[in-house]
């Protein structure tokens, strides 16, 4: 009996799960640590940097990313041709605009090690920009995770008494304009 549970325990610590991540209102950064560590294997008992030993994770909606701040406008995406001339910035919402699955592919790839092993953990990452997941990849999957960042209600969202409740920091007088 005792043999069955040992085997039962070591085909799932060597066999690749299938994670996934949502990624709606979250930052790319929080979302990319998290998949970096489950691609890598550093989540398991028997994780070395030698051996390949990570899972496959699943990040969707990420259409739906959340910068913080200004980070839309400011941060900034440089590529190079290699050709006099060829230097090429972008801004994270031409980006996204454009791919809008780019800003997490390439948060979780600048996250990775920079060794031979790299190329093959980001096979083991799909990416999707809506919540429709094929079907062969939905029968893998085993865990969901779950998001690093709480996600705000909208005002629509919340309750007439739960309106009320809220403290008011002034109250406008009575003749006073709306604009």
């Amino acid at each position: 009996m005792s043999s069955f549970s040992r085997s039962a325990q070591q085909w799932a610590t060597f066999a690749r799960s299938w994670f996934v991540i949502d990624a709606r209102m979250q930052p790319p950064g929080k979302i990319a640590t998290m998949c970096s560590i489950r691609l890598q294997g550093k989540h398991k008992p028997i994780y070395h940097a030698l051996s390949d030993c990570g899972d496959h994770v699943v990040v969707i909606n990420t259409k739906q990313i959340a910068f913080s701040g200004n980070k839309w406008e400011q941060k900034v995406y440089s590529s190079h041709s290699g050709y006099p001339g060829g230097f090429k910035q972008v801004t994270a919402a031409q980006l996204h605009h454009k791919d809008p699955k780019a800003i997490v592919k390439l948060a979780v790839y600048g996250m990775l090690p920079r060794n031979l092993h790299r190329r093959t953990m980001m096979q083991r990452l799909h990416i999707f920009a809506d919540d429709e997941l094929p079907e062969d990849i939905r029968a893998n999957l085993t865990e969901e995770l779950p998001q690093p960042r709480k996600i705000p209600r909208k005002l629509s969202e919340y309750t007439q008494e739960e309106i009320d409740a809220f403290p008011r920091l002034w109250t406008p007088p009575e003749d006073y304009k709306m604009k």
